[in-house]
This record gives C-alpha cells, sequence and structure tokens, in this order.
C-alpha cells in the first residue's frame, strides 16, 4: 500500500524533530558496518555551586561533567561543537586512534587552531577497533578542569563482552574542583615560575563529597546505589588536571577487564590506580546483604615528589545498598560522616604502583589476538623530567633554584607552541618556520638520570617533531629523571594504542633489560605511567598518518614544555594517505 502524498513532509519533520530533540539518535550509515551518530555541543558558561562558593564554569550544554557520548565499535560520531564562550576551544577524543581524521584530534596549535568565540566546528571520526571506555575534554590551556565527559564504546551489535553480563553500567569520572579559575592559576604559575596552587578538592561525578568542610550540601555527594548479589561494571576515568589516584570501596573487590578501552586478562584487586588520562572498565559484584547498607568510597593522590605540591586530600562519595525506605538527603553526610573510610595505601606507595601496573596483560584470545611487533625498524630513549629556565631580567621568580623558573622537558627540549596548527602547515607544504624535524632520538646531554642531579638543569626550547615512515615499527623507552625529585609521569601518545613490554628502576640497560621484554600478551594502552625513579618501553606500528601530540597528562607539566609530536608520513595507496582537510577547520 502506497503511503499518502502527506505523510512524507510529516515524517521528515518529525524525524528532524527527533534528531533536534535527542543528538544520539544515529541515522544510517551508507556502506559502513556502523551507524552515524550525531551530537551537538555547545560551549557554554554555567554557575555552578561546590564547597559553598558559586562560579562561572565552561561547560558542554551546561551539564558538569559534560553528556556522555555513547556509540557501538564502528559507528561514526558527527560532532558538531559551537563555541559560545570568550576562550578559545578545542576538544580532543582521548584514547580514540582516529585512523586517517587527525583533523579531529582536538589539540590546540597541533592539528587544529581553536574555535573562536561565535564560531564552530564538526568533529567527525569513526571507532574502529575500540570497545569499553574513553573520554573527551578540552585541549586548550586548563579548560579542561571543567570541560570533559564519558565516551561510552558499546560491542557492535550481536557480539558481548568477553566477560559476565553486568546488571548495569555506572561512569565514575574523578576530577579536581577550583574555586579558583584555573586559567589565572596557570598564568599566575607560568609568570612567576613556581609551582602551581592546588585544587581546592577531588570530585567523583563532579561531586566533592562531605570531607571537606561542613556548610557543603548534602547534594554534592555522589551515591551509587546498588541492588544486592547485582555485577555492576564501573566505568572509571581519571579526568584530574594534575593527580594520580588511589581508589577503594570498603569491604568491596574489583575485576579488572580493561585498560584503556582494551580487554585485559581479568585479575582482582581491592584498590584501583589510575592515572590523569587513563581509564579502566571493573566489574564489581555486591554483596548478598539486608538493605540500607552503606560503604563509603574514597579516592586520595599517589605522589612521590618531595619538592612539588599537591592537594593531599580525600573525595568520599557512599555506596548504598538499596531498600523500600528512601534517605532524605538531608541525613546522607551525617550517614557517611559516621561510617569508616577504607584503609588506602599511604601517598608515596611506590612499591604499590609498580605492582599493580605489571598485573596488566591482553586478553591475547583469538577474537581479541595481540599484535605487538616482534621486530624494530626505529628506536629511541627519551629522557622524561622537569628542569630550569632562566628568570627574565628585572623579574623575580619563584621556581626550584634562585633565579630559575620550572620547566618540563623530553630529551632537554622544551617544547614550544607554535601559533600555526602543526598538521595544517605539514599537509600543505609550510612547515618551514613553524617546525622542524630534527627531534633527537636520544638525550643529548646524557647523564646518571636517577642518580646525582646534574649541575645544570636549564632546558633548550624547540618546535620539533619525529619523522615515521608509514607503517614502520617503533621501539619507544622513556626514561625518568631524577631532576627536583623522583616523579610518575604519565604520557599519553594520541592517534595511537601501544604494547607496554617493559617497566623497571633505575636506569634503562639496553643491553640486558630487553631480554625481559612481554612480547607474548604486554597490555594496550594509550597513557602509561613512566614510573618514578624508572623506566618503561613501549611499541606500536606507525599505521595511522598525521601529527600526533605525546605529552604529560598532568597537566602542570605539560604546561611546562614536557610534550613532542610524532609526524607519521602517508603511505603509498590512497587508503593510507590523510584526507584533505574538512572545509570548516579553524584557521589561526
Amino acid at each position: 500500500m502506497a503511503l499518502p502524498s502527506t505523510f512524507l513532509p510529516a515524517a521528515s519533520l518529525f524525524l528532524t524533530f527527533c534528531l533536534c530533540l535527542y543528538p544520539q539518535l544515529a541515522l544510517a550509515n551508507p556502506g559502513s558496518t556502523g551507524i552515524t551518530r550525531h551530537y551537538k555541543f555547545n560551549i557554554r558558561m554555567q554557575n555552578v555551586t561546590r564547597l559553598c562558593q558559586t562560579k562561572s564554569i565552561i561547560t558542554v550544554n551546561g551539564k558538569f561533567p559534560g553528556p556522555r557520548i555513547i556509540a557501538r565499535e564502528g559507528d561514526r560520531l558527527v560532532i558538531k561543537v559551537v563555541n559560545h564562550v570568550s576562550n578559545n576551544i578545542t576538544i580532543h577524543w582521548h584514547g580514540i586512534r582516529q585512523l586517517r581524521s587527525g583533523w579531529a584530534d582536538g589539540p590546540a596549535y597541533i592539528t587544529q587552531c581553536p574555535i573562536q568565540t561565535g564560531q564552530s566546528y564538526v568533529y567527525n571520526f569513526t571507532i574502529i577497533g575500540q570497545t569499553g571506555t574513553l573520554w573527551y575534554h578540552a585541549h586548550v590551556s586548563w579548560i579542561r578542569s571543567t570541560l570533559y565527559g564519558p565516551i561510552i564504546i558499546l560491542p557492535r551489535r550481536n557480539t558481548s563482552y568477553p566477560f559476565v553480563k553486568p546488571y548495569k553500567e555506572v561512569p565514575i569520572i574523578f576530577g579536581e574542583w577550583w574555586n579558583s579559575d584555573t586559567e589565572a592559576v596557570i598564568n599566575q604559575a607560568l609568570q612567576t615560575g613556581a609551582g602551581p596552587n592546588n585544587s581546592d578538592a577531588y570530585t567523583i561525578n563532579g561531586l566533592p563529597g562531605p570531607l571537606y568542610n561542613n556548610c557543603s550540601s548534602p547534594m554534592e555527594t555522589f551515591r551509587l546505589k546498588v541492588k544486592p548479589g547485582k555485577t555492576y561494571l564501573l566505568r572509571l576515568i581519571n579526568a584530574a588536571l594534575n593527580d594520580e589516584l588511589f581508589f577503594k570501596i570498603r569491604n568491596h573487590t574489583f575485576t579488572i577487564v580493561d585498560a584503556d578501552a582494551s580487554y585485559v586478562k581479568p585479575f582482582e584487586t581491592d584498590t584501583i590506580y589510575i592515572t590523569p588520562g587513563q581509564t579502566s572498565n571493573v566489574l564489581f559484584k555486591t554483596k548478598t546483604l539486608t538493605s540500607n547498607a552503606k560503604f563509603v568510597m574514597a579516592a586520595r593522590p599517589y605522589s612521590t615528589n618531595a619538592a612539588g605540591t599537591f592537594d593531599n586530600s580525600t573525595v568520599a562519595g557512599v555506596l548504598e545498598y538499596m531498600s523500600t525506605d528512601s534517605m532524605s538527603s538531608s541525613s546522607i553526610n551525617a550517614s557517611i560522616k559516621g561510617l569508616p573510610l577504607p584503609t588506602l595505601p599511604v601517598i608515596n606507595a611506590t612499591s604499590y604502583v609498580a605492582n599493580w601496573t605489571n598485573k596488566f596483560r591482553s586478553l591475547g584470545s583469538s577474537q581479541f589476538p595481540v599484535n605487538v611487533p616482534q621486530t624494530v625498524q626505529n628506536r629511541y630513549y627519551f629522557a622524561v623530567g622537569l628542569g630550569t629556565d632562566p628568570c627574565p631580567k628585572n623579574q623575580t621568580c619563584q621556581g626550584p633554584i634562585n633565579g630559575t623558573k620550572f620547566a618540563a622537558s623530553v630529551n632537554n627540549i622544551s617544547f614550544t607552541l607554535p601559533t600555526t596548527a602543526l598538521l595544517q602547515a605539514r599537509y600543505f607544504g609550510k612547515s618551514n618556520g613553524v617546525f622542524t624535524t630534527d627531534f633527537p632520538t636520544t638525550p643529548l646531554n646524557p647523564f646518571n638520570y636517577t642518580g646525582t642531579a646534574p649541575n645544570n638543569t636549564m632546558v633548550s626550547h624547540g618546535t620539533k617533531v619525529v619523522m615515521l615512515p608509514y607503517n614502520t615499527t617503533v621501539e619507544l623507552v622513556m626514561q625518568g629523571t631524577s631532576i627536583f625529585g623522583f616523579e610518575n609521569h604519565p604520557l599519553h601518545l594520541h592517534g595511537f594504542n601501544f604494547y607496554v613490554v617493559g617497566q623497571g628502576t633505575g636506569n634503562f640497560n639496553s643491553a640486558t633489560d630487553p631480554t625481559s621484554f612481554n612480547l607474548v600478551d604486554p597490555v594496550e594502552r594509550n597513557t602509561v605511567g613512566v614510573p618514578s625513579g624508572g623506566w618503561v618501553a613501549v611499541r606500536f606500528r606507525a599505521d595511522n598518518p598525521g601529527l600526533w601530540f605525546m605529552h604529560c597528562h598532568i597537566e602542570i607539566h605539560l604546561s611546562w614544555g614536557l610534550r613532542m609530536a610524532w609526524a607519521v608520513m602517508d603511505g603509498k595507496l590512497p587508503n593510507q594517505k590523510l584526507p584533505p582537510p574538512p572545509s570548516d577547520l579553524p584557521q589561526c
């Protein structure tokens, strides 16, 4: 039976209405195995009250944390970002491989110029070969302190998780709350050369909990309501600017099943360790308890650098077994304060962190094989850590040594952010004067990296990249340094996952340490901690043409210059080349 002609415009209007009202609704994506999902991100200021103070913060669609992005593996995401604030904005889709979609990666002045006030940009990319939890965040200055949210990637239709199906899935995002404007915090730190002021609280899903002061609203405590005897999937994200965290729920355990949207061999633990930038999916089975049972969950920092400052506080939430009797919000804080806190590792629990990271192994099943490169064509040895810059004339600086400012570097080069996006400059053959391709493969001035610090701690500056031929294999050893104290550095590589094939304490020994590399089932990640007082080795294949940022995900270290970039050349075939930029790509 033919439809009446009046039905077609009405159906079209109804579909348009639905897509405007529910941007997560998808349209078919012809020629692909997935569908296209449309979102619209309006970047707006929103008044938010925390710790008894109200401030205007930068948000997505007025939400803090931002709204969830939900997709399946194989889906295409089309996300229009409209900037309604006075700040320049970019958004990075953290952990997304961005295969041949480098224009959508998001770091300011690396793959794009920022979206200016009143302007918009459409990020267009496909999720290929990834299932789990990732996240998005602003990638310009310190705006990501409030502009972040989860990316939930479900398995393809008619497929399932390689573990028991959970009863419910819950994103848990750790963050930091600042009563001050974070742009003022970082600007002051860069001006004085000192470490930045600390955050005022940690948060769980944007809420600081009851341990900070007595005037905070009871509604500022995260509550996870559960049913007895059920298995939940917790999607953990560390979105904090500057702090690695321990997390625990009293008298409960977790089963780790995923790291950075890659499946791992499951293992049990009662304490989670997670660095800024990292994500993890964990199974959490509730106990067979009577209703109204409550347990405190808590997170606090891991830090080993005695020379620095950090927010040494604890964020708490409550795990509440559901009952028929509802608990009034006014009694939430009182009930938590009467409950014992979980026992977390000490602040500088380096041995716990080392044991934790050594437990991770790729799942390595026939359905999820391990493709770690067995041979290496390009080897690099990067010394990463802190250093100093001289204090400008006629200025008083508050750096670690009199007359200096804090700096950070990779192989003694502190990366200078350009004023033209690197990917644009390279694609259009205008890199001259923007960047050079002489980034050193090894430290220019070797020293005892984990021993006595050298007398000269000054860094050099430049906008240098490493050139990689398409599809070649890379082994990168990242060596921590002892300058101004040992510190763990979570290094994030854009555009790639890598396999963590080895790690150890002290200085890397190129003759003996590779003999213990795991080339069978190493964990696959996009963010890895360079151990405090040690090294980590990773391998990956340069199969993604473009220009890719790599940096420490502790934001102050990124601001001080602990960052660099990899330029991966095009391959010979059409599907091995970076496509032209979209017409709405922001210009500098």
